[in-house]
């Protein structure tokens, strides 16, 4: 077929009106096999609907091109509209190096994602084609020299980093289509067989995007353990992979034996084979020889898969926790459970130790007489076996054998009989996704190579695939699930015979985990008890001790207790030292270890925490929670009742600050303070316990205020909270007379589905009520910062009624948390509304508990709105009985004029005031951080008066009702359009203090309106996690103030100053 001839026929069916893309897929393929004979270019609707370019054109079965047709007349060939091709333009251009982009009649050439040039050999006129014969020749030879492509050769790691992401990217891609696919075929059959085994065995709750991931990668990464063991440079193909997997990887070489044959899923073939090339095109080993020195990381292997990772999905690397372990931190834990065995447990050679002891094993033969109903029978294993039980890229176990291995320095002639009868047999691994665990496998196997170990077996590798979490799984029968099953079932042996006497690594950290199985959360029930292990504990809800690296601590628990002693050391959150949830787990550890080593290395940028200097403290890991390595030891010589001994350290500083104090340092060399074990916390931090005692005299908020809870949580603020109680009835009035369609309103009003919630039931609640005003309340949304809310129970996610329906009357409430995580304590604040849940800070740990002044009853017959119901104080009678004694005074429910009385408002005045003293909240900043306040209690009339009028003034300040908000301390002298356009950046200031007085300066809303004279100290303020001068118009970027608004923002800076000045005066009364 001719150019001619082929224009000529997709006109004629062009001109026919009902044309596709697909209508002329025969028609170029003919051409192109014209054009260049020794090509074939391949055409499968079945691949294309998985993902695949619509041709793949390949000379001797290698591919060497691929072309993407859309229909005649296409309107984004440049691939550049969003809504348009430019998703599927570029994911092709990132993994597919010889690419063209056609309409049938205008080809767009790309070589390495670079834009190479573009031909028409065609164009439209009336709905025809005419032909543009003076490109035909052009055309042709361009066709021809992109059939003549070979690939370039891959000098550089970050290269072929780049190159395997684009491919696993476009695997991953290829693999989630077919398992969402409702086509019945082979294929799908076995694809979808694959994920349900991995499902019912691995991961539960894994979606098709998920595994379509996992299994990407791990092809891509099986590749490239497959090239590196390859010996001849000349030659690679996915047969050839199969081959050079190393035999001490039973699952991958297995996986790699299906990739490699004939039943291979055909929509990946052709990726896996693009895959192939680009490992032909380098020297893997050459290219890893020296990768990652520059940046300190010591292991080529992690540091080129964090390379890949980033490429692949930088989001990915966050969701899987993939995070590399320092080596200092690794290298110090190392070093710390090899001194434990030589001192501790009289084992000279340590982690080298090659001594066994003995175990009874079950025969599976039948005994009545035995109390496991089997026959048992001895065996001899090794003692000192080691795990790690979330091995991850296998950074711990590598660090093992370095270290065991500078043992063996002149000894290499028994190195290899060593690491085959010692070593192997008792270095075991868990991991639990597949390209960690491809890539722990690749890690051991070259570093041992590179030791000079020469294997005389087929011995695996004791890194298995499994869920540490869990227990083992039968059979299911289908072939991957056999692979998978065995994988676990030899985990199994691990865990249920072999007696575990080290374990170590970095466990992951995921919040409130997934992992809920019955086995393991039967562990954790023990955690889930006050100290003493008899009652629960009394915490409503205790999530947080459902961490992932919480679980981790209870697993190895478990094996160190199964083997009667033994040494636990990680690396993981330090939160569980000191947070009141977790006191019965800090018993029960004690219970346990007769030593217990937390090396602080604290880091928390949750916390905002520094030095004790003030200086940055940062975290050894790019994240933001605080890590502690710690170590724990039993020796079973402690009596069954005693508890261990806590040995603390904190290590504050800059991150090189503590890779050197760690390589530096070992256990024995480290000045660590032994914590007195104090009931009923057991913290294992360093207290002031003089303080502490102090500070427990006090009552606890949570004890005065009998009715209390946190504040309401919508999921989707900007669906049922509005600035104007105008605005909301609009808009919910708008929302009741829309089309009841789940999607439809969703869309419409952009709110998200959110699991356990149907916008339907709020709907059909809605739907005939016609006066929505009812719905509409007042909100302490944010300090200084009311909105109006619609408040109706099934459009906002958690009410909170039984706490907000104190606010039908006249009330007040204390807004603050029982535990803060913002950097220092200043989360209280006044209501007389009901508020929502992060008033006082965006951190989970901070969110703001309301504590109503007054209890309203609901008198059933009362029907008129304007009459409120009987209120009584939301007071603890014990605690006043003791304010009433201390004091002299007596209580009343409600104010009256006579001086011998104190009168609840009067209770949270002074409450309000001491909260506000800045001397209180120096003194007791630790305590303050994990639970609710406790103050003291009130012992003197003159000061308990005096701190009440100061309270009070504080209280009418915040609600904006003092006469002194009236009087502004600052102006707004321009006018303009008074839009909101600064940012509030480096680069564009709202705060620009005066040059010669930097204490008052503008803050500017845009380029050319301010507000003038603002006090510093103002703009700074912070109230919780917030500084309200700032988030006020942050907030509000892009909008236009009105007069109410500028005057508004004006109170905002007298109340704060005020503020600032009268703590002043309340730490004057504090330190008398």
């Amino acid at each position: 077929m001719t150019i001619e001839q082929y224009l000529a026929t997709i006109n004629q069916r062009y001109k026919q009106g009902n044309a596709t893309e697909h209508t002329f897929r025969g028609d170029l393929q003919q051409l192109l096999e014209t054009l260049v004979p020794e090509i074939r270019a391949t055409n499968e609707p079945k691949r294309q609907a998985c993902g695949a370019p619509d041709y793949i054109l390949s000379r001797n079965g290698i591919d060497v091109g691929y072309i993407e047709a859309k229909d005649i007349g296409d309107k984004d060939l440049e691939g550049k509209k969003r809504t348009g091709n430019k998703e599927q333009f570029d994911r092709y251009k990132a993994s597919l190096p010889n690419l063209v982009f056609t309409d049938y009649i205008e080809f767009h050439f790309y070589h390495y994602q670079d834009f190479v040039c573009k031909i028409s050999i065609a164009e439209i006129q009336n709905n025809t084609l005419v032909p543009l014969p003076e490109n035909f020749k052009r055309f042709e030879n361009l066709i021809k020299d992109f059939c003549v492509h070979i690939g370039l050769t891959i000098k550089s790691p970050k290269k072929l980093a780049e190159m395997m992401a684009g491919k696993a990217r476009l695997l991953a891609d290829v693999l989630k289509n077919a398992l969402e696919s409702d086509e019945e075929t082979q294929a799908n059959t076995t694809l979808k067989e694959q994920m349900n085994a991995f499902k019912e065995i691995l991961i539960h709750d894994i979606t098709p995007k998920a595994f379509a991931d996992v299994y990407a990668q791990t092809i891509a990464y099986g590749m490239f353990a497959a090239r590196l063991h390859d010996p001849t440079m000349s030659n690679f193909s996915r047969q050839e992979a199969a081959e050079l997997i190393p035999k001490s990887n039973p699952f991958l070489r297995k996986l790699f034996g299906y990739i490699a044959g004939p039943d291979i899923d055909d929509r990946i073939k052709w990726i896996v084979e693009s895959l192939s090339e680009v490992f032909l095109a380098c020297d893997v080993s050459q290219l890893l020889r020296n990768y990652g020195k520059s940046t300190k990381m010591e292991d080529p292997i992690i540091h080129f898969y964090e390379t890949f990772l980033s490429e692949y999905d930088p989001k990915l690397r966050k969701s899987r926790g993939v995070w590399y372990t320092p080596q200092p931190v690794v290298d110090f834990i190392v070093r710390a459970v090899d001194d434990i065995l030589k001192t501790e447990f009289d084992l000279p050679a340590g982690l080298a130790d090659t001594s066994k002891t003995t175990i009874k094993l079950n025969s599976q033969v039948p005994d009545k007489r035995s109390p496991s109903g089997y026959k048992m029978y001895d065996q001899e294993v090794h003692k000192v076996q080691i795990l790690d039980p979330a091995t991850g890229t296998g950074t711990f176990l590598a660090e093992t054998v370095k270290h065991i291995y500078k043992r063996f320095e002149g000894q290499q002639g028994i190195w290899s009989n060593y690491v085959e009868q010692h070593l192997i047999p008792r270095l075991n691994g868990f991991e639990l996704l597949m390209a960690s665990y491809a890539m722990a496998h690749l890690k051991l196997d070259l570093l041992l190579t590179e030791t000079g170990f020469k294997p005389t077996t087929n011995q695996r590798l004791r890194v298995f695939l499994t869920n540490s979490l869990e227990e083992s799984h039968p059979d299911t029968g289908t072939l991957f699930s056999n692979w998978l099953s065995t994988e676990a079932n030899e985990a199994n042996h691990i865990k249920r015979d072999t007696p575990v006497m080290c374990v170590i690594g970095n466990p992951p950290y995921s919040g409130e985990s997934a992992n809920k199985g019955d086995w393991i959360m039967s562990l954790m029930e023990d955690y889930k008890k006050e100290p003493g292990g008899k009652e629960k504990l009394k915490e409503q809800t205790s999530k947080w001790i459902n961490d992932d690296y919480v679980k981790f601590l209870r697993y190895g628990q478990h094996f160190i207790e199964k083997n009667g002693s033994g040494v636990l050391a990680f690396i993981n959150p330090h939160g569980f030292l000191d947070n009141p949830t977790f006191r019965g787990m800090r018993w029960h550890l004690l219970k346990t270890y007769d030593k217990i080593y937390t090396l602080d290395l604290h880091g928390n940028s949750k916390k905002k925490e520094t030095c004790p200097d003030g200086s940055p403290d940062i975290n050894v890991f790019d994240i933001m929670q605080g890590v502690a390595i710690t170590i724990f030891v039993k020796t079973g010589k402690k009596k069954l009742n005693e508890l261990g001994e806590v040995y603390h350290y904190d290590l504050f500083g800059k991150r090189e600050f503590k890779y050197e104090f760690l390589n530096n340092n070992n256990l024995s060399s480290i000045g660590f303070k032994i914590i007195e074990k104090k009931e009923p916390m057991f913290y294992m931090v360093q207290r002031d316990l003089d303080k502490e005692e102090d500070y427990l005299k006090g009552f606890s908020l949570n004890d005065l205020f009998i009715v209390n809870g946190n504040g309401i949580t919508t999921a989707h603020d900007t669906f049922v909270i509005k600035d104007s109680k105008k605005e909301l009835l609009q808009w919910f009035n708008d929302f009741k007379n829309s089309e009841r369609n789940e999607d439809l309103l969703h869309n419409k009003f952009q709110v998200k589905k959110k699991k356990g919630w149907n916008i339907l039931e709020g709907y059909d609640n809605i739907k005939n009520v016609e006066d929505l005003n009812i719905y509409a309340k007042k909100l302490s949304y944010r300090p200084f910062d009311d909105k109006y809310i619609f408040y109706e129970d099934k459009l906002v996610w958690r009410t909170v009624k039984k706490v907000m329906s104190n606010y039908n009357g006249n009330n007040f409430g204390l807004l603050c948390p029982k535990a803060f995580k913002d950097a220092s304590f200043s989360h209280i604040f006044i209501t007389d509304k009901i508020s929502e849940a992060i008033f006082l800070s965006s951190q989970t740990g901070s969110n703001a508990m309301n504590l109503p002044l007054y209890i309203y009853h609901e008198n059933k017959k009362q029907q008129s709105i304007e009459t409120y119901p009987k209120r009584t104080p939301n007071l603890n009678p014990e605690i006043l009985t003791q304010i009433e004694e201390k004091l002299g005074l007596e209580f009343v429910p409600e104010r009256e004029n006579r001086e011998s009385t104190f009168a609840p408002i009067e209770i949270l005045d002074y409450i309000y005031a001491v909260l506000h003293s800045s001397e209180y909240r120096e003194k007791y900043k630790e305590f303050l951080k994990i639970d609710f306040p406790r103050v003291p209690y009130p012992t003197d009339p003159v000061a308990f008066w005096h701190l009440v009028a100061l309270g009070g003034q504080l209280r009418q300040i915040h609600l904006l009702e003092s006469p002194v908000v009236e009087q502004c301390i600052t102006t707004y002298p321009e006018t303009g359009d008074n839009i909101i356009t600064r940012k509030q950046t480096k680069n564009s200031p709202g705060y620009e203090p005066y040059d010669n007085d930097t204490a008052t300066g503008r803050v500017w809303i845009n380029d050319t309106q301010y507000f003038d004279n603002v006090p510093h100290v103002a703009w700074e303020f912070y109230i919780g996690g917030y500084q309200p001068a700032q988030k006020w118009l942050k907030d509000r970027v892009g909008r236009e103030l009105n007069f109410d608004d500028i005057l508004h923002y004006q109170k905002i800076i007298v109340a704060l100053s005020e503020t600032e000045r009268l703590m002043g005066e309340v730490d004057g009364v504090w330190q008398e």
